[in-house]
Parts: C-alpha cells; structure tokens; sequence
C-alpha cells in the first residue's frame, strides 16, 4: 500500500495529521489533506508549517456534501485517515449539535461521497478515541466481579465523592470494554465506529478504529482550551506559576506521545490485507495521575509545587487508561516515549515556540 497509492487524510493538518505527513506522505504517491483549518485551531486559516510540503492541502469542509463532490471529482483514495473531528468532552455538552455535525454528518457525507463516486477505498483508519469507553470497567475490591460504574453525578462531584466505594478501577481494552461513553464527544466518536463498521462491512472494505488515550507532544494547539492539559500545565509552569490540579489529584489519564501514535497508524497502515473491522487501543499503557503529570511539569520548570483545587468538571471521568497488550502483539508496536522524555520533549518545542515570552497563550483546559 504505497507506491501508485493515494491517501487522503481528513482533518490532515491538525495535530496528528501533520505529524502523520511528516513521517509518511514521501512514502505515497499522492497525500492529501482536507481540513477546515478552524479557528479554533488555526487562528490566521493559513497552511501549517508542521503540513508536510509533499502533502496537498483542501480547505473544506468535510460535513458539506459540496466538498466531497469537489474533492472526490479529482482524487479515488486508496487509503482514507479520518482524523476530522470537534474534540473536547467538556466542551461537547455546551456545544453538541456542532460535535454531531463534524463528527456524525462529517462522517457519513464523506462515506456517501465515496457512493456516489463509486469509490471503496481498501481500508479506512479511523482515529477514535478512549472517551467511548466513559468511565469504563471497575472491580469489586472483595469479590472481583465487574462492574459498570457509569457517569459520576454533578452531586457526587459537589460532595467531592471522586471515586467509587468499594471499586477499584480496571485499564480498558477493546476485546474486554463495552463501550459506554459519557460525554456527547465520546457518543458521536462511537458512532463513528459503528457507522464506518457498517460501510465497510457491505463495502468487503476495512476499518482500523485507533481508540487513542491523551495525545499529546510537539505540534499540539498552544492556543486551544480544548486540547488538553499537557499543554497548559507546562505553559503555567513555564511561567513560574503553581499548577491547579482539579479533584484530589488523582484523576487517572493515559498520556501517549505524539511520535508513538504515529507509528502506531504507520502500523495500521501495514497490516496485511483482511477485510473487516480491527480495534486497537493507542496509548503508553501506563495510568498515571494528573497530580504526577503536574509534578514532572513543574520539576522539569523549577516551578512551584502544583496545588489541590478541589475543582471538578461535570462530565469528567475519573479513570481513563488502556491495556495495550493486545494492540502491541496484533500491531507489532511498542510505544518508546516514557512520560518524562515526552514532557521534557514539549517543552523544548514550547520554548522554540514562544522564544522569550512567559506568557500563558490558554487559560483552560479539559484533561
């Protein structure tokens, strides 16, 4: 699947789409990216330095049908990325019918485009994300059995009743998780799955469905609030501020760096042919809590100590981390950024980026 092979990656200059080109658009013959270049992202709507040159850039918007017959007119993809999305689970709840238009309608006008050109393409990455998974597993601390926690109230969070009596937490995979998200982005990130699972089910098509953890590295949005936390906690330490850190601090998140996802799509992209649906769990494997992250910031910054807030987010899960066991034995992929690399990594890029300035760029994040 690479020479005289054309892939066309949506959203593909955004963060992973960029990096994405960088490491494999010389390996194709045609890589071409459609993006909206949102403001959000892209405040000046210009072509992003990080898009590499070898990569065609189409302004538009993949929830048009206009697009799709624009795009599709000149360029049949043999491979299709589909990283366009409105992210943010905090961010879904205020503003969900865009998360519907982008995520849901996005998805399936590119899939009736593809119909109406009378184009299957050979397989289809899909760049889901762990929010399908919500809360996910937890066990009984005395029994073993499994359980499904589900959403934390807003009165449990008001009472500051963080986790679950009598349950411990369970780092989800593919093969054991069903799917239960909690937030309207997890929701429309699952139909997606289940959409592209039926298309190319009656296509003899394939989908790789990439549940990806936090992501985060260089390239990412040092100006959007919705991106994640990695980002601001390192922009406050930078400035010599005290990280806030939300609940009791022991919030659970997966942070996976930026070059380990992009080998795992590199590895997606080579597996041999099979027609029919593949899930596979993007992360480090290691569960770390928001507290820890905000001590290697702060450390690595010479910062002051991160404080306990006591804060919380309506909608916010309390644990979220994979297994990454089956992924690395079905993939052939091993993540080999530890998170002190990683962070140490962004931070260099931060510095290159704002050269002198001390300045925070976001004044929020969701984790």
């Amino acid at each position: 699947m690479h020479s005289n092979t054309t892939v066309l990656v949506t959203g593909g200059a955004g963060f992973i789409g960029c990096a994405l080109s960088q490491r494999l658009a010389r390996s194709f013959d045609r890589w071409v990216a459609v993006d909206s270049l949102h403001p959000q992202i892209h405040p000046d709507r210009i072509r992003p330095a990080g898009l590499a040159d070898r990569a065609e850039l189409i302004i538009a918007d993949i929830s048009e049908t206009a697009t799709w017959d624009t795009v599709l007119a000149d360029i049949h993809p043999d491979i299709v990325i589909h990283l366009a999305a409105e992210t943010g689970t905090a961010q879904s709840l205020d503003d969900a019918s865009r998360h519907a238009e982008v995520n849901v309608l996005g998805t399936t006008r590119m899939l009736d485009g593809f119909t109406r050109q009378d184009i299957v393409p050979e397989r289809i990455l899909l760049s889901s994300s762990r929010a399908v998974y919500g809360e996910g597993r937890w066990k009984d601390r005395d029994s073993g059995a499994i359980r499904y926690p589900g959403q934390r109230g807003h009165s449990q969070l008001a009472a500051a009743a963080w986790d679950f009596p009598g349950l411990v937490a369970v780092p989800a995979t593919a093969a054991e998780n069903t799917p239960a998200p909690t937030s309207v982005y997890g929701a429309t990130k699952l139909a997606q799955e289940q959409i592209v699972s039926a298309w190319v089910g009656a296509r003899d098509s394939e989908l790789c469905a990439l549940r990806l953890q936090n992501v985060y590295g260089p390239g990412q949005s040092l100006i959007n609030s919705y991106t994640g936390i990695v980002s601001l906690f390192s922009q406050l330490a930078r400035a010599g501020k005290s990280i806030p850190v939300y609940e009791d601090g022991g919030i659970v998140r997966d942070f996976v760096f930026i070059d380990d996802v992009v080998t795992a799509f590199a590895a997606a992209l080579g597996l041999p042919g099979c027609p029919g649906v593949r899930v596979f769990d993007v992360g480090s494997g290691t569960a770390t809590t928001v507290q820890e992250l905000a001590e290697v910031i702060a450390t690595h910054h010479g910062a002051p100590a991160p404080h306990v807030t006591g804060a919380f987010r309506d909608g916010d899960v309390r644990f979220a981390a994979c297994d990454i066991v089956d992924t690395t034995n079905e993939l052939g992929w091993t993540p080999a950024w530890p998170l002190a690399q990683g962070v140490a990594a962004l931070q260099d890029w931060i510095d290159a980026q704002l050269g002198r300035s001390q300045g925070v760029l976001v004044s929020g994040a969701t984790s």
